[in-house]
């Protein structure tokens, strides 16, 4: 009689219990060389085993598991801080087929909308632990998302360890920037609000992008649910997502150097650092009419509530010449400004027009 062995306690609990979905039984059980592990409580008998479970047994040793789109079982893991929309991408999946994995909050924010989950815990066969600091960083996590679906070698290795692929990741990080933006926070807050496996989730569905889809932006969901609808591969639309999540994960790890910088060193200037810079405009052309242009903002944190013309709101005006203002009303503002604190100019234009302009009306 072939006796059938869970990897632990936890295992056997979640692929008996009366609501043991298809990837509780898609978990990797080990081969039994000898005595059983007292940790390991063993099914000896069908009458002991659930009804239709798929596993191991100790005559055929590995999962049978394969590639999900092989089976036809298209698979979406989705952990989110900001849950913006989140109900409308998690039935939209559903709608299209889709088995939804999910973490803590996001899980139960789906389960709230209507959405069948199956939580992480249920594919690693490991609870989160360190006060959620581990919850997905685990072989059946991220060998799902970074094997090759063109390599034979990589399905052969998810089989023989029983890990089914994802075809989605849709991941958010901690809120870091707006935390330590918002107020005083101690040290150890903002440690705590650094995301590490938000951040290794998507760089690792950015890599493996050709054959996963990797989403940061809430704003992307309805192209990602038209994309899966027309069943059409876009190369153009992967790269598109993987560039963005890499500029993502940029822009986190930017805020965090400069904040863990001033921790230590105050007001001393750092020997290198990344400017985090977010498009506000196209312009209508650069410097002359034949040179493209756009008009950067810098979300650095050390500019937060600084003002700047990145900031200004325009109330009234057509946009002109490099996207900024005609010479005249240049002439008036630095006029302004002048006469409010001269140093403030410097900087703001190298037109030797104005500049004449400027000291005829200024007399300075």
């Amino acid at each position: 009689m072939p006796l059938y062995l869970f990897s632990s306690p936890a295992a056997a609990k979640l692929a008996t219990g009366p609501h043991a979905s298809l990837h509780r039984r898609r978990q990797f059980l080990f081969r039994v060389p000898h005595r059983p592990s007292r940790r390991a409580p063993l099914l000896t008998s069908a009458a002991e085993r659930p009804a239709g479970r798929t596993m191991a047994t100790a005559d055929t040793g590995a999962s049978t598991v394969t590639d999900s789109r092989l089976r036809g079982v298209k698979q979406a893991l989705i952990s989110l801080s900001d849950k913006t929309d989140l109900a409308n991408l998690g039935n939209g999946l559903q709608r299209l087929g889709f088995s939804i994995i999910s973490t803590g909050g996001t899980a139960s924010s789906l389960e709230a909308s209507g959405v069948n989950v199956t939580k992480v815990e249920e594919i690693t066969q490991f609870p989160e632990m360190l006060d959620g600091r581990v919850k997905t960083l685990h072989p059946s996590i991220h060998g799902g998302i970074l094997a090759r679906r063109d390599q034979e070698h990589h399905l052969k290795a998810l089989k023989e360890h029983g890990i089914g692929t994802f075809d989605v990741v849709v991941v958010n990080l901690y809120p870091f920037y707006d935390k330590v933006t918002s107020g005083a926070i101690s040290f150890e807050d903002g440690i705590e609000n650094i995301d590490i496996g938000g951040p290794t989730l998507i760089r690792a569905a950015a890599k493996n992008h050709k054959d996963v889809l990797v989403v940061v932006d809430h704003k992307d969901y309805p192209a990602l649910l038209e994309y899966l609808e027309g069943k059409q591969d876009d190369p153009d639309f992967r790269r598109t997502l993987a560039w963005k999540a890499f500029q993502h994960v940029a822009s986190y790890d930017s805020a965090i150097s400069e904040w863990l910088w001033k921790q230590s060193n105050k007001d001393s200037f750092p020997p290198s650092f990344t400017v985090p810079l977010t498009m506000k405009s196209t312009l209508r052309y650069g410097e002359n009419p034949h040179q493209k242009a756009a008009f950067y903002g810098d979300r650095s944190l050390s500019l937060v509530n600084a003002g700047g013309i990145a900031t200004a709101i325009q109330h009234h005006g057509k946009v002109r010449q490099s996207g900024f203002l005609s010479s005249y009303y240049l002439t008036k503002t630095a006029h302004k400004i002048i006469l409010t604190h001269l140093m403030s100019i410097y900087g703001l234009f190298g037109n030797n027009l104005i500049l004449k302009n400027l000291v005829s009306i200024s007399n300075f």
